[in-house]
């Protein structure tokens, strides 16, 4: 069962240690490389810097360990909120902790008055595709990015909202 924690600028060497590993575990997963993240920009400032210019950043620890980590964005004048930097750590997946993470992501979303959260995920990343389309992220299209990535968007239900 993984447990979830919102961060704050304060907990960025948490932050820091496993978005190394992902940027060095699944090189390929994301727009940002782990050099863009080392040397000369690996810096407390930056760090923090990350965690507050994004609003909600979680970790999602499974036995005491850290395991996985995702952000989200503050909603867009459309009211959508991009879900960001999500990763799990490889012995942690196929044990919830990714639709953990998803569900601490849309909840935030929703109490932010979001209508929808949307992501950005590389074509050749099948296991991620099948966790997001499972969580209920439909595809919306492609962007080329450093390559080809689908578009995905689910909507959100508000309570006080008529359905």
């Amino acid at each position: 069962m993984a447990e979830i924690r919102e961060l704050t600028a304060d907990d960025w060497r948490a932050w820091r240690a496993l978005r190394h590993i992902a940027l060095s575990e699944s090189p390929n997963a994301f727009g940002a490389r782990l050099t863009d993240w080392q040397g000369e920009g690996d810096t407390e400032a930056r760090w923090r810097g990350r965690l507050t210019d994004l609003p909600f950043n979680v970790l999602a620890s499974v036995d005491g360990r850290d395991a996985g980590m995702a952000s989200g964005t503050a909603p867009d004048d459309a009211g959508v909120v991009d879900l960001q930097t999500m990763y799990v750590a490889p012995s942690a997946r196929g044990h919830g902790v990714g639709d953990a993470l998803i569900e601490a992501v849309t909840a935030w979303a929703t109490s932010q008055g979001a209508n929808s959260v949307r992501l950005q995920v590389f074509e050749d990343n099948a296991a991620a595709i099948a966790l997001y389309r499972r969580c209920g992220f439909l595809d919306d299209g492609t962007v080329q990015y450093r390559r080809r990535a689908l578009k995905m968007v689910r909507g959100l239900r508000h309570p006080s909202r008529s359905a």
